[in-house]
């Protein structure tokens, strides 16, 4: 029992932090992503052409999330946009108070659509709020169709779920029918889209929706 709720303190002032980061957000009309996945999905390859595909409509910035390392965020810059680097130094995952340390590194005045790409991991980060409006999580075809009902509370708390490499479907014995419905057993609302960041496949459609949840939030 004090586990438990040593952990829920935890969570809470988590949470508040959290609550401060969005209203952040909020005050400067920035829809903010968080996005998450197991390591070498495609997270950055997936940031890598939606600016390239968006930037010349949205302003786009980029928190990045890692154990060690600035290479993702090197990665990134190279699309001339605000971007800065966070390293966990061990934790598995970002946390509201990391989060807010940076902030002030951005000017969010001068930005439409914020993505806090977090540390590869389907366990923690689903755990924890950062202040994001919403969650996406990507899973990729060389790993399998079953992590919905292997981590459900990643696929319960995301609005999104990206299936990502579907070039690589011919391939393996990933079943899509399957990975879709495990997803929907948990969460009935989560939308779906089907990807590739080699190929571009449905990358599209993701962007359009992208595009769609910024003028939504702040213009009704």
């Amino acid at each position: 029992m004090t586990k438990v709720k040593v952990f829920t303190n935890i969570l809470k002032a988590n949470e508040n932090i959290a609550q401060k980061n969005r209203d952040i957000f909020d005050k400067n009309k920035v829809y903010t992503i968080n996005l998450m996945s197991s390591p070498g999905s495609g997270k950055t390859s997936l940031l890598e052409r939606t600016i390239d595909l968006i930037k010349n409509e949205l302003r786009v910035a980029v928190l990045e999330g890692d154990l060690q390392t600035d290479n993702d965020a090197q990665r990134i810059e190279k699309y001339g946009i605000p971007v800065v680097q966070i390293n966990t130094n061990g934790a598995c995952h970002l946390d509201a108070n990391m989060v807010e340390s940076v902030l002030e590194s951005f000017n969010f005045k001068e930005i439409d659509l914020f993505v806090i790409e977090n540390v590869g991991n389907l366990v923690c980060p689903a755990s924890f709020e950062l202040g994001e409006h919403d969650k996406v999580v990507m899973v990729s075809i060389p790993e399998g169709d079953d992590k919905p009902i292997k981590y459900p509370v990643m696929f319960r708390k995301a609005k999104v779920l990206l299936v990502n490499k579907i070039d690589l479907l011919p391939y393996t014995n990933f079943n899509m029918s399957k990975i879709k419905k495990d997803a929907m057993s948990i969460n009935p609302e989560i939308k779906i889209f089907e990807i590739s960041c080699r190929t571009g496949e449905g990358l599209d459609i993701w962007v359009d929706w992208l595009k769609e949840q910024v003028r939504k939030k702040f213009t009704g």
